[in-house]
């Protein structure tokens, strides 16, 4: 199978597209793509608790505690004891992180009406089914259930 013919080939070569789209526009503003992406977050009135982050964004707590303390270096957040819960730190927006959170909103809105324009809804329906359905399956944590790697004879290597 060539890789263009796999799924997950499709969907990596995609995202890293769309990353580097993303890239280049936050660079030109002083951020990241991960840094819009926690911005669009964080609940301007309320903030967000420090451990819900990472789960929304797919990502490992080491890498955002980088991501955060660069945030907060840059003036985009500060930390603040939850009212409720001592043990926890909410995260709240400075008045430069909701300017930016709102470049990455107005980024995003752009992309989304610009893909929008050029394929049609029809398809997008599909696209965005087969995608849910993808991380349904993975999610599910069965899809390696019964599969077994077969050793490699040297003949076979010829």
């Amino acid at each position: 199978m060539k890789p263009e013919e796999t799924v997950d080939y499709n969907i990596k070569v995609a995202w890293h597209a769309i990353s580097r789209m993303y890239n280049t526009q936050a660079a030109q503003n002083d951020i990241t793509t991960s840094i819009g992406f926690v911005l669009l977050n964080i609940d301007h009135e309320h903030g967000i608790p420090a451990t819900k982050i990472a789960p929304l964004l797919g990502l490992e707590t080491r890498s955002l505690t980088r991501i955060l303390r660069s945030m907060e270096d840059k003036g985009l957040i500060y930390k603040q004891a939850d009212t409720q819960d001592k043990r926890s730190v909410r995260i709240f927006l400075t008045p430069l992180g909701l300017e930016k959170k709102e470049i990455s909103r107005q980024t995003v809105r752009h992309f989304n009406a610009k893909i929008r324009e050029k394929i049609p809804q029809s398809q997008l329906d599909v696209f965005l089914k087969v995608t849910a359905q993808i991380t349904g399956i993975i999610e599910g944590k069965t899809m390696f259930d019964g599969f077994e790697l077969k050793p490699l004879r040297h003949e076979n290597l010829a």
